[in-house]
């Protein structure tokens, strides 16, 4: 509107001064030309004698208000489609159930999408970030934007009555626990797993309604320094009831006293996740039968002391 407003206001000085209009009529002169509707012809529409410069004037005027036209054609274009992704995206939510909503997609919560995607999770992503969320939606994923003060209706929109999950991502530990406090009041029942950045805010986020809360720089410290005091470090667990537990590969080389043994007998000395045999996992690793043989992978759990014992058996 003021691109038009001010390409008005040119054309009105260009007809008052080559054509010593009235500033009125300049002003309707103007309007014509730059919605091209044609009512004026400057020079009496003689253009072959028509003073150049304002030929040149009238020929930008005329190239300009056909550019801002489109542009403004395009610009309501982009906004009604926004809007037609949008709406469908709300009423496709609708109709999940059992999802997972994921806060947060700056920091973690790509990484988090990631794997629901790999696993095969229906999932929403809920985003501060317009760019992030039209970028999301421009990929047929589900998303919804949220302002600082509609928490809410963003959860709301992204079907928190019926998903399973909330987590909770982001890198801001205030607007994690803001979002925690309203998830919770929304739905009591749900699962709220969120990660903390500050460790001192883990009981914290446990008191906003988090059934989990992982400590983000204490989960990558204890990760690094396991895997300094066990090079085959897997991974590691995390449980309120267990705490922070090592999963470390430990694999039967050929003259280990481990070969031909039971598994369930094996289990004594250390607790066993499961057994990788040529690359995969065996589906009959809990069976009575199973035993174990050479270059067979054990994935133990526990922690470093229960695995040092379990190496000298």
């Amino acid at each position: 509107m003021l691109v038009l407003l001010f390409l008005f206001l040119i054309g009105t000085l260009i007809f008052g001064y080559f054509e010593q209009l009235p500033p009125l009529v300049a002003l309707f002169a103007s309007v014509s030309t730059v919605t091209i509707i044609g009512l004026f012809a400057p020079n009496n529409g003689n253009f072959t004698t028509m003073n150049k410069t304002e030929g040149i004037l009238v020929m930008g005027l005329i190239l300009a208000s056909v550019t801002s036209g489109a542009s403004v054609i395009q610009g309501l274009v982009s906004v009604a489609g926004k809007d037609v992704k949008e709406e469908a995206t709300k009423r496709l939510v609708s109709k999940l159930n059992g999802h997972i909503i994921v806060y947060g997609y700056d920091h973690m919560g790509k990484y988090v999408t990631d794997h629901l995607e790999k696993i095969g999770y229906d999932y929403v992503v809920i985003s501060r970030n317009p760019d992030v969320c039209n970028e999301l939606l421009s990929k047929n994923i589900f998303a919804v934007l949220e302002s600082k003060t509609a928490p809410i209706e963003a959860l709301q929109s992204a079907g928190i009555d019926k998903a399973s999950l909330v987590i909770v991502t982001d890198i801001n530990d205030s607007d994690n626990l803001r979002f925690v406090l309203t998830a919770r009041k929304l739905r009591p029942d749900v699962r709220i797993h969120t990660v903390v950045n500050d460790p001192s805010l883990v009981e914290t986020a446990k008191d906003a309604g988090a059934n989990l809360a992982i400590d983000s720089t204490v989960a990558v410290g204890e990760l690094l320094a396991f895997s300094a005091e066990k090079k085959d470090l897997v991974g590691l667990t995390f449980s309120e009831r267990m705490g922070t537990q090592t999963i470390t590969g430990f694999m039967i080389p050929e003259s280990s006293p481990l070969i031909g043994k039971k598994l369930q007998e094996v289990a004594k000395a250390a607790g066993i996740a499961g057994v990788l045999r040529d690359g995969k996992v065996d589906d009959t690793t809990f069976g009575g039968s199973f035993t174990l043989g050479k270059g067979d992978t054990l994935l133990i759990i526990g922690d470093i002391s229960r695995l040092k014992k379990f190496e000298h058996i």
